[in-house]
């Protein structure tokens, strides 16, 4: 590791004030100043929103010392990666990929309420050589509003010391996003797309197989015209729960057959349509059924 003093500890919790008010340009002076302070860095690199910035201000200020790295296994969707690595190429950015296990622990297989802390190790397990022969620190695009979620992962960050300039310089994802904006990044206005293991109801085990089925579905959901989906998988991966933005209801509804096929065409017995509609983190009502 560099020999190079830390930055001082964060309450991130308290971002500077009036943060989340600020202009583009000066949310960007802020990240630029913070990533100024790290002297490497290796971002953890999804190709999101979040993630994408990250990267991309961090070779802007750090050049050759700033590192993009990829995190590959059955969770990460092939068009999430192509998109990653077509957003690296473009703006030149140092990257790599490697592959983690967490789909070969059980605890993570196990899906439990802490499915994400084990996968976050998985991927601090492949990042800290690379962090280590650089004498860096491990950078995740969490932002601001990261923080009231249920993100068990922000425990082995914080266990395995990364740092999260995104929080320490005030962004939200709106902010992210209008800061990306600014700089013309295709990511600005890129839907959420968190991993596949995300749409898996909690218990049931996460498989190569059901984590398949949701990305086949989801691809073929895509190709119907509705962008932004998801497929939540129930009952041992046999049920498909369809999520799409309320306002697309009454087409999804127009469209049941051709959903329906497509879905049972990934794999899944069962197709349902959430009438609620779309929202982030829906399987997270299910956590209180499950042992503490």
């Amino acid at each position: 590791m560099s020999d190079r003093p830390a930055p001082a500890d964060r309450t991130t919790a308290n971002p500077p004030d009036g943060a989340q008010n600020d202009a583009p340009a000066r949310l960007m002076e802020r990240l630029t100043a913070r990533l100024r302070e790290e002297s490497a860095i290796v971002v953890a690199y999804s190709g999101g929103a979040d993630s994408a910035l990250l990267a991309f201000a961090a070779a802007r200020v750090l050049g050759t010392r700033a590192l993009a790295v990829t995190a590959v296994s059955p969770s990460l969707a092939a068009s999430e990666r192509a998109a990653a690595r077509d957003f690296a190429r473009r703006h030149g950015l140092t990257h790599l990929e490697v592959c983690t296990d967490e789909a070969d622990r059980p605890e993570y297989a196990a899906n439990g309420r802490d499915r994400c802390y084990h996968c976050k190790s998985a991927l601090f397990d492949a990042l800290a050589p690379l962090a280590a022969a650089m004498g860096a620190r491990i950078a995740l695009g969490t932002n601001l509003d990261d923080l009231g979620d249920h993100r068990p992962g922000q425990r082995a960050a914080a266990e395995r010391g990364a740092v999260t300039p995104l929080v320490d310089a005030g962004l939200t994802k709106a902010g992210v996003r209008a800061v990306s904006r600014e700089l013309g990044l295709v990511t600005a206005d890129k839907p959420a797309a968190p991993c596949l293991a995300s749409r898996v109801s909690y218990g049931d085990p996460v498989t190569p197989e059901v984590l398949g089925r949701i990305e086949a579905a989801e691809a073929a959901l895509r190709d119907l015209g509705f962008p932004v989906c998801r497929v939540r998988a129930h009952a041992g991966g046999t049920l498909a729960r369809v999520e799409v933005p309320k306002a697309e209801i009454p087409r999804a509804c127009e469209l049941r057959e051709r959903v329906d096929a497509a879905v049972r065409g990934a794999g899944f017995t069962f197709c349902s349509l959430d009438l609620s509609g779309f929202a982030s983190g829906r399987l997270n009502a299910l956590l209180p059924l499950l042992p503490s």
